[in-house]
């Protein structure tokens, strides 16, 4: 069912459950255990699960040596809990491609379907640029009625590239719904995170969450959380600190579909093709 303003069932809420954790430092078994952990009390009250970035490793270039491919544990262990939550689960790791490895996102449903994204703002300041492949390709998705666009952390910097586009002969058909984040976001710079989230919603007229990890990684960074659901007028609907959280917040439609009537935004939006 289709309506005005890229609204695609103004039926559905969507339950999204932020898993905002302490990654262990190349510990992939151990990782898989733990987010295990915090995700099992999840089944019956979440529509999708979001866990950080490199959430198997945390954000290293040396875990580019213990890289699994698309056949490894990893996604079995992500099937195995999308089935078991009847929920779709999401987050990226380090995954061996044909031609290199990339930092790649995946979003896995309980039928088993496992879509994906590679990250294509490689973070030049930590030197991930020279070690991994970069995607190209946006991905957007379609999840339980949601439009869903899914990024990797430092390409939340990159507005153009997020940008909720239109097609002028349908101008109702915005891209996504949802803009969503994972990431390995340092303390240091949490000001520029908790920022740019508000700002991607309100840019977008869209909802936007944003998932980020806590702890302390190997390389001595600290991870200050910060985990959020941001409405489309740039609000906090939830906020997480700088502890380990499970935190579940239910998105709705209605509300979404009744702003973009309200203020039409994209239709004086800029044309623009990415190259």
């Amino acid at each position: 069912m289709s309506s005005e303003y890229g609204i695609t069932d103004v039926r559905h809420p969507l339950r999204v459950s932020i898993v905002q954790g302490d990654t262990r430092w190349l510990q992939p078994e151990a990782n898989r255990e733990y987010y295990g952990e915090l995700v099992g009390a999840l089944h019956g009250i979440t529509d999708l699960v979001v866990l950080p970035e490199t959430f198997t490793s945390g954000f290293s270039n040396e875990a580019i040596d213990r890289a699994e491919d698309m056949d490894g544990p990893t996604v079995a262990w992500m099937r195995d809990w999308a089935r078991e939550l009847d929920a779709a689960v999401t987050g990226s790791v380090q995954l061996r491609t044909g031609d290199g490895v990339a930092n790649r996102l995946l979003f896995v449903t309980p039928d088993g379907e496992v879509r994906h994204y590679d990250k294509r703002h490689l973070f030049r300041y930590a030197g991930e640029h020279e070690r991994y492949r970069a995607g190209r390709d946006r991905l957007t998705l379609e999840w339980r009625g949601w439009r869903i666009c899914p990024l990797v952390c430092y390409d939340l910097r990159f507005p153009v590239f997020s940008r909720n586009r239109y097609d002028v002969e349908r101008p109702q058909d915005l891209d996504y719904d949802l803009l969503m984040y994972v990431a390995n976001w340092p303390a240091a710079r949490s000001n520029a995170w908790r920022t740019l989230l508000r700002a991607r919603a309100m840019e977008n007229l869209c909802y936007v969450v944003g998932v980020n990890r806590v702890g302390t990684d190997g390389n001595g960074l600290g991870y200050a959380g910060e985990s959020a659901v941001i409405d489309f007028l740039g609000n906090p609907i939830s906020e997480c600190a700088d502890m380990e959280v499970v935190s579940t917040t239910t998105l709705f439609l209605e509300e979404l579909k009744a702003h973009r009537e309200r203020f039409p935004a994209m239709l004086d939006a800029d044309r623009f093709e990415l190259l």
